[in-house]
């Protein structure tokens, strides 16, 4: 397996619980979903990825999607209003 690097980018919860906006980051995931779980471990998210959105290089993508090296991804929370 190769490692590759993206830049990440967090919004909202996600964002408070990690304590930064964004980080670049080399890893061995290939799709949006194994770099959630590996980040949720990291900044310790209780958030289940089900119910978080990915986009990649600007447009919304399945969890499962292929992710390239350079890929820029970010992770949206379900936004609750009031």
């Amino acid at each position: 397996m190769t490692m590759a690097t993206f830049h990440v980018r967090y919004f909202a919860v996600l964002r408070e619980q990690a304590g930064i906006a964004e980080e670049r980051l080399e890893t061995l995931a290939t799709t949006p979903a194994e770099l959630f779980r590996e980040l949720a471990r990291r900044h310790r998210w209780m958030l289940d990825e089900r119910v978080v959105r990915a986009s990649v290089n600007e447009r919304f993508v399945d969890m499962g999607s292929a992710l390239r090296d350079g890929d820029r991804v970010a992770f949206i929370p379900p936004v609750s209003g009031g």
